[in-house]
């Protein structure tokens, strides 16, 4: 039989290349849901449904009605500055909702994969294993911790997929990331105030879904770190897309985080070691080269 896998979220940029990664697959039945219209261009290939996660009832009846096998839940308030001004908004999404999906993969006996970040660090050193005791420092990070103990706690057949500064390209964008966001601002040859002081491992991603792809075929269980392998300051990410795109640099000046003063505190230094996914899951993701020639590609066929 083919398995069925739900994916909350299915409108935002891990969802969409989820989406265009299970229509590959011949032993698997895929169903999109989110709010609003769904936004994928093969939108006749596959089910969608319209799904706030915030609404308890509707998120027991849909799991219920459709019996997936899996959820993967890519929904999320990612905004961090939006979450330390808006605490509300940020708990009913990330902490209630990943509540009423438990619930309802509880009933079913569903396997839930939850995607988790690495904001949940204090940041005083990196990269970080899975055994790292989370110690968030903005509202967003701790309201991504709830949600994973929502989950730990009481679900009953889970995986934490946790990762990094996620950057690609659909055709039908919600929100912007780092690596457009720099090849934009670069190719107008706009001002960039760019942190000198934080440290990520970015994440492509395809690279993400192909790990909740693995997660999910290989049924495992547990936390796993999900992310790219290159160690990267955020100025050296941003001059890597100006030397990939052959932009002038000349717009780039760095500065410490503490200088731009934003709404909610970055950990400096995070990025993941993704030993455990190598081994268990047989996960290898692209370096951030490989992954901006997938972008640039994609950039060109749009």
């Amino acid at each position: 039989m083919k398995k069925k896998v739900l994916i909350t979220g299915a409108n935002g940029l891990l969802g969409q290349k989820l989406i265009d990664l299970y229509l590959q697959q011949p032993n698997k039945i895929v169903i999109g849901t989110g709010v609003g219209p769904c936004r994928h261009d093969r939108k006749g290939d596959f089910r969608y449904e319209e799904l706030d996660i915030t609404d308890e009832e509707r998120v027991m009846f849909l799991i219920n009605e459709l019996s997936p096998d899996t959820v993967i839940n890519t929904a999320a308030m990612t905004n961090v500055d939006a979450c330390e001004a808006d605490h509300e908004g940020c708990d009913k999404l990330n902490v209630d909702a990943v509540r009423y999906l438990v619930k309802a993969c509880n009933t079913t006996n569903v396997h839930l994969i939850h995607i988790s970040t690495d904001f949940i660090f204090d940041g005083t050193h990196g990269p970080l294993s899975e055994k790292e005791v989370p110690k968030p420092l903005s509202y967003y990070g701790w309201s991504k911790y709830k949600g994973e103990q929502e989950v730990t706690e009481h679900c009953k057949d889970y995986t934490i997929l946790r990762t990094v500064l996620v950057y690609g390209v659909v055709s039908d964008m919600s929100r912007s990331n780092i690596v457009l966001w720099a090849k934009g601002a670069l190719e107008k040859q706009q001002p960039m105030k760019v942190v000198n002081d934080q440290f990520r491992t970015p994440t492509l991603a395809e690279d993400l879904a192909m790990g909740c792809f693995l997660a999910e075929s290989k049924y495992v269980r547990g936390i796993f770190n999900i992310s790219g392998k290159d160690f990267l300051r955020i100025d050296e990410l941003v001059y890597k897309v100006a030397d990939f795109f052959g932009y002038d640099k000349s717009c780039v000046s760095t500065t410490s985080s503490d200088v731009l003063n934003q709404a909610a505190k970055r950990p400096p230094i995070t990025g993941f070691l993704i030993d455990k996914a190598r081994q268990e899951l047989g996960y290898e993701p692209h370096s951030f080269e490989e992954g901006l020639a997938i972008v640039a590609e994609q950039l060109k066929n749009r």
